[in-house]
């Protein structure tokens, strides 16, 4: 036996360890005690295939991007139907990214500058907005509507200005926002559409999977999404140029396209005229943008791989919880604002988000104590109203630092009275009942 047929030996014997390993440890779910056990809102759902590739992946030693990272941008993209998909270190990243490409120098006229205006909402995740102060430019902020909680469509045309450049709006805990309404005005208004797809893999709109309308993509592989591999996110794009733009900023700015342990693959690496280096310099050591290292490593992509062929699974499970819960809450109406999908859309739902009606003798705050006491995981809608937070405060003097539309009353309302918990494919029945009885107890409907 050779050398290399004992390693591949010694290989899968480690392979098929790994797979008992799995079984001993992971395999048997303890059992769900009301009361006792507690409910998280999200979480990472995963079997022997994932630790496989993990293990398979850490067995080569090749710490970045490598051959599993090629699969896993391969495979998200078919199953987008999108041409393009770069695997990124985390969904902040990839919205970071995806913003950053459309300030290149190559866009022309069309690129983002400092001082452009960028339309969004303020009941959101930070990251979403981050991008667009930390280069520069102005959010406009919008507000949302109660029930769908996200745009309201009509204030778009109140919000433009000859500033406006883009519109960059997250799908609301995987319910799509009115994506043919904001597509057209955009279309109309020659604007860029960036769709922070992070929390809505696997929603649709008009049929057509969220994270494919909008000029440029992003997705969050952060374990309570609706895949994981731990850290990660991706960017995607139909676009040539957007990609190409977006690759050279993820891997530091650089011109050459050579993947991590390859070079010369263009046949010129020192036959080319760059700029006003040198003729013949060395082409992987050329930089067209200024950029990043926003790389995932390759272990998180072989956990992605496996992740992304359970992703129909998962969407099917996300529907099927928040359809329970939503029947089941149906009677506290009167006290809740329930979520409703948007009209046209078949949302993969990352929570369920509810929020408290006025004048009901239940506070939301008081729902949500009573929840966390019972051992049951919730969460605000992230930022609650985003200008209201500390990162604002050295804005709120600035005549350039933001502009709101209106006085976003929706927004505060979801700041105060909102709230949401999991459906994530991990919940079981049980769970999902136990969670139920506990609101119903709440309003003295139990």
């Amino acid at each position: 036996m050779t050398d290399t047929d004992r390693a591949a030996q010694i290989r899968r014997q480690i392979l098929d360890l790994t797979r008992e390993y799995y079984t001993e440890q992971f395999a048997e779910k303890p059992a769900f005690v009301p009361g006792e056990s507690r409910v998280a809102y999200g979480g990472r759902v995963f079997d022997e295939r994932e630790i496989v590739n993990l293990v398979d992946s850490s067995l080569e030693f090749w710490l970045t991007y490598g051959r599993y990272s090629a699969v896993f941008e391969k495979g998200l993209a078919e199953y987008l139907g999108i041409k393009h998909a770069l695997l990124v270190n985390s969904g902040s990243s990839a919205n970071l990214l995806a913003f950053a490409a459309l300030t290149s120098e190559k866009l022309g006229v069309r690129r983002i500058v400092p001082g452009d205006e960028v339309i969004t909402v303020a009941a959101g995740f930070p990251t979403t907005i981050a991008p667009i102060v930390q280069h520069g430019a102005v959010p406009v902020f919008v507000d949302v509507v109660l029930g769908t909680y996200n745009i309201d469509v009509s204030q778009l045309k109140v919000a433009v200005s000859p500033r406006t450049k883009a519109v960059m709006l997250a799908h609301t805990l995987g319910n799509p926002f009115e994506v043919r309404a904001v597509r057209d005005f955009c279309d109309a208004h020659g604007l860029w559409l960036i769709e922070d797809n992070c929390d809505a893999l696997g929603s649709r709109y008009e049929g057509k999977l969220t994270g494919s309308f909008g000029d440029i993509g992003t997705s969050s592989f952060y374990p309570p999404h609706h895949m994981t591999m731990g850290e990660g996110g991706a960017v995607y794009t139909n676009d040539e140029l957007l990609a190409k733009v977006a690759l050279s900023m993820r891997d530091w700015g650089r011109d050459c396209y050579c993947p991590s342990g390859r070079d010369n693959s263009c046949g010129k690496r020192f036959s080319q005229q760059h700029g006003a280096l040198p003729f013949g310099y060395d082409h992987k050591y050329v930089y067209s943008e200024f950029g990043f290292n926003l790389k995932a490593t390759d272990m998180q992509a072989a956990i992605g791989v496996a992740q992304l062929e359970k992703l129909p699974e998962f969407t099917e499970a996300r529907k099927r919880n928040w359809a329970q819960l939503r029947e089941a809450l149906g009677p506290l109406a009167d006290v809740l604002v329930l979520p409703e999908p948007t009209p046209g859309s078949d949302p993969s739902w990352f929570g369920f988000l509810m929020t408290v009606r006025e004048n009901t003798g239940v506070t939301r705050d008081e729902l949500v104590r009573a929840l966390e006491d019972a051992k049951v995981q919730t969460r605000m809608l992230f930022a609650g109203n985003m200008v209201r937070q500390p990162a604002f405060d050295g804005m709120r003097e600035r005549s350039d630092g933001y502009r709101v539309v209106g006085e976003l009353p929706n927004t505060d309302r979801i700041m105060s009275n909102a709230f949401w918990i999991g459906v994530y494919p991990g919940m079981t029945e049980e769970m999902l009942a136990y969670m139920t009885e506990t609101i119903l107890h709440a309003f003295g409907r139990g």
